[in-house]
């Protein structure tokens, strides 16, 4: 076969490809995606440069996206370089005052900025902000519960972390409406002015819920839920998810993400997904291809 023939099948492959994303581009047009990039899945340059150009495609198709991004491994590293000793309860970081500034630094001076950035120069508008702006994250203190060795269960103590009160929506609407990309970073305040630091996660579902959010994409460095043979499930149900909890199927940091996603869709979103961020085009293949990309809870 000659080149201007392999040519031609590619252009003609690529064509059929976008006549087959057609149908579900129409499915979601006008409709809020909320995307949780997880700061595993931002492993170099190329992949932010990747995904930042998917996002813009979604506005550019007619759908509305609202990018909330976590950052755990970078500012395990800025600690690491300023000699900033790091402690975690429960696989929890602790967020004394020194760490809290550190990722505040890291999340809304550096990651946030340049997500932001490169989505403005994929061709779309982004305005990258943070959960204090407008206090559009009312934030309390975290009061998260474990277990010791003798199987009593105590109150954790993280310091500076926190979790959505309240989520003030009117900030993100008006971005959204006046055609922005919304880019969040997962601070919080509190009634009092202190600032938080909370997970990505929940925020992502808190923001996609009170937005009536049509899907929530949970981008991370997993394939999705894996069952017991090692395949990854395709979908999942409430009774699924608590089936595999107790038979230790799903576990460890799964398992707040499963249950963010099941809050999510049990406060009115669609659906929500956990998708591999590493994968190329992974937002695109769950969103518009028949097979999807990931686990899929309703």
């Amino acid at each position: 076969m000659t080149k201007e023939n392999t040519d031609a099948k590619n252009w003609l492959n690529n064509a059929d490809m976008l006549t087959q994303a057609l149908p579900y581009m129409q499915k979601y047009a006008n409709s809020i995606v909320v995307i949780k990039y997880g700061g595993n899945a931002m492993k170099d340059s190329a992949s932010i440069n990747s995904f930042c150009e998917d996002v813009a495609l979604l506005k550019q198709s007619g759908l509305k996206p609202v990018i909330v991004h976590g950052g755990g491994p970078q500012i395990g590293k800025m600690l690491e370089q300023l000699g900033i000793e790091t402690k975690f309860e429960a696989g929890m970081r602790i967020t004394d005052e020194k760490t809290l500034d550190v990722v505040e630094m890291v999340l809304c001076g550096g990651i946030n900025k340049e997500i932001t950035s490169k989505i403005n120069l994929s061709g779309c508008k982004a305005i990258g902000l943070s959960g204090k702006d407008a206090s559009m994250i009312v934030a309390k203190k975290y009061k998260g519960k474990i277990k010791d060795e003798s199987n009593i269960e105590k109150i954790v103590d993280l310091g500076f972390v926190g979790e959505p009160d309240k989520i003030n929506t009117e900030i993100i609407e008006i971005l959204i409406n006046n055609n922005f990309i919304p880019v969040i970073a997962p601070l919080g305040v509190s009634n009092s002015g202190k600032t938080y630091n909370i997970n990505a996660d929940t925020v992502a579902g808190a923001i996609a819920y009170s937005l009536n959010a049509k899907r929530l994409l949970m981008l991370t460095d997993v394939e999705g839920v894996v069952s017991d043979d090692k395949k990854v499930i395709e979908e999942v149900t409430k009774e699924d998810i608590t089936s595999m909890i107790e038979q230790n199927i799903i576990s460890g940091g799964m398992i707040p993400k499963v249950n963010t996603c099941l809050k999510a869709v049990e406060n009115g979103v669609s659906a929500a997904v956990i998708v591999d961020g590493r994968v190329k085009h992974a937002i695109l293949l769950e969103l518009f291809t028949e097979h999807g990309a990931g686990t899929l809870i309703r």
